[in-house]
């Protein structure tokens, strides 16, 4: 991935995920490896974006934020992330939505801060992140939102294995090949075994939340919650 800075969700790169994704799905390769540039997988949603566009454009970006998380999490080849930096709230979604994710040893942190920063989980990344880890752990991810070392993120399995970062590459496409040797039908219809159950209860829980988590983040207190937030992070980054 190598959108702007910090691989920062927007309308656009959501909309280039799916794009990619689907040429992928169609081409021969057998699986795909998803990392980040220098020192960061993703950001999360760009939340100067946001403030920007405000309610008009959250209409349009949050329906796309989920197709872009469905397309990955569906994916029906295999899928390995290779965390070389922080993943941060929709960073930390993207990576669960991979069948195996391996994380830098030094590599910063992840985390879902969603309500640290005052806004709701879409149902999608919600079902995403429950699907990925231990009932023991998930709801201490949500409700206090820490963002975690590697070797925390390890304990508490939202990755499967932390390597140094000059390997981590190469690491990821070891695993990526070895899932590539399964039977692509085979490996396809166990994959849809696994998820399809998590996307009917997004789909049967759609009209319950959907419309609720869209009207709060494009309330007035919560885009004044995204601000808050954005100016509290600007002033640890220059401090």
């Amino acid at each position: 991935m190598g959108h702007g800075k910090a691989n920062a969700f927007d309308l656009e790169f959501c909309e280039a995920i799916v794009t990619q994704l689907e040429a992928l799905n169609q081409s021969s390769r057998r699986a795909v490896v998803i990392t980040g540039q220098g020192q960061i997988f993703s950001a999360g949603v760009d939340l100067l974006r946001v403030l920007d566009g405000g309610s008009v454009y959250l209409k349009s970006f949050l329906p796309a934020l989920k197709r872009a998380f469905e397309t990955l999490f569906c994916f029906p080849k295999p899928v390995v992330a290779a965390i070389n930096g922080h993943a941060i709230a929709g960073g930390c979604v993207l990576a669960l939505a991979a069948d195996q994710r391996l994380m830098a040893s030094q590599a910063g942190r992840i985390g879902i801060p969603e309500l640290a920063v005052g806004v709701p989980f879409p149902t999608l990344a919600l079902e995403i992140m429950r699907h990925a880890v231990a009932p023991r752990h998930f709801r201490e991810l949500v409700y206090l939102g820490a963002t975690l070392s590697p070797t925390e993120a390890k304990e508490k399995g939202l990755v499967d294995e932390t390597v140094d970062a000059e390997k981590l590459l190469d690491k990821a496409l070891a695993a990526a090949e070895a899932l590539a040797a399964v039977p692509p039908e085979v490996f396809a219809i166990t994959k849809r075994q696994l998820c399809d159950p998590v996307m009917k209860r997004v789909r049967e829980d759609a009209g319950r939340f959907d419309a609720a988590v869209e009207e709060l983040w494009r309330s007035p207190a919560t885009l004044t919650a995204i601000k808050a937030y954005v100016e509290r992070t600007f002033k640890k980054s220059k401090a």
